[in-house]
């Protein structure tokens, strides 16, 4: 059933009369009609009778005039609760990468409650993959992913990406027991001639290195073996792991050498290396499906996302 016959039918029994209903809502009294028997053909019932020279609503008419009443006041509070204008409250489903949900996702959530306690978090962990399967399976309605600069992921046309921050990465390898540091207190790197040492450079000292990715996501393999090539090398990828703090471990267990986050504190036995050219630089998103960036908690856990970290 159409919810505008509903109203029609619902202002049938309020004014009494076809013609009344046609001057209050500006149509004509045959579109009425039209649309009146069009409801009794949906529902199956008679709704209408002869009343001499007018009709009147039969006892079926009266009955769905009253669920009409019901119906449309309940499509107008959906209506309300789901515009862009309505205080935003529900349950909203993310999915995202451990990194973003640590710093990003749980200030939110903390202050959601003190700024919006009728909206509810749902938080799942997994890779960009992951996430973005079950957008696109409806299993979530927010997936929280990244990509690097030198390892552009492709974004389907039914998804809206929002960015939110950026964040520099190193190669992690480990730290010589006399390494000195710089004045922030992070070890630094030199080239041959004194100067800042390139990527290439740097990816070139450990070309006989094993090297540690990530086990459930290839974007971090792919910049590796990018850099490599470029500095005359196939990297030797042997070990896998999907924290970074796994990651330190093993490179101060001399597993191998790896991506880590450039601003990070390095567990005492790793260095961090600076990679500035060219750089290395993880982005973060918020995606979305299109056309529910409107619903009120989705755009206000979006815009608090994107407030934050940078």
């Amino acid at each position: 059933m159409e919810t505008r016959r509903l109203e029609l039918l619902a202002e049938l029994s309020r004014l009494g009369s076809m013609r009344a209903v046609a001057d209050v809502l500006g149509i004509t009294t045959s579109t009425v009609s039209q649309q009146i028997a069009a409801l009794s053909r949906e529902t199956g019932s008679v709704l209408l009778e002869p009343d001499g020279r007018r009709v009147r609503l039969t006892p079926a008419g009266r009955r769905l005039a009253e669920h009409a009443v019901t119906i449309l006041a309940a499509v107008e509070a959906a209506r309300l609760d789901l515009g862009p204008e309505a205080e935003p409250n529900g349950t909203l489903r993310v999915a995202g990468f451990a990194t973003a949900i640590r710093g990003s996702l749980l200030p939110v959530v903390t202050e959601l409650a003190a700024s919006h306690p009728r909206v509810h978090l749902l938080i799942r962990e997994h890779e960009p993959a992951e996430a973005l399967a079950l957008l696109a399976g409806d299993g979530v309605d927010l997936a929280l992913t990244y990509d690097y600069n030198l390892a552009p992921a492709p974004l389907d046309p039914s998804l809206t990406a929002t960015p939110l921050w950026t964040a520099a990465w190193g190669l992690g390898v480990p730290a010589p027991p006399d390494t000195a540091t710089g004045p922030t207190g992070k070890p630094g790197t030199a080239g041959p001639t004194g100067t800042t040492a390139t990527t290439e450079e740097v990816f070139a000292r450990f070309s006989t290195a094993d090297w540690i990715v990530n086990s459930r996501n290839t974007a971090d393999e792919h910049v590796i073996r990018t850099l490599a090539s470029m500095a005359g090398f196939s990297p030797r990828i042997t070990h896998q792991a999907d924290s970074l703090d796994l990651v330190q471990d093993m490179i101060t267990a001399g597993l191998g050498v790896g991506l880590l986050p450039a601003d990070s504190t390095p567990s005492p036995g790793v260095r961090i290396l600076p990679l500035t050219a060219p750089k290395v630089a993880l982005r973060s998103y918020a995606v979305a499906r299109h056309g529910r960036l409107n619903w009120p908690p989705l755009a206000l856990v979006t815009r608090l996302l994107r407030a934050g970290r940078r």
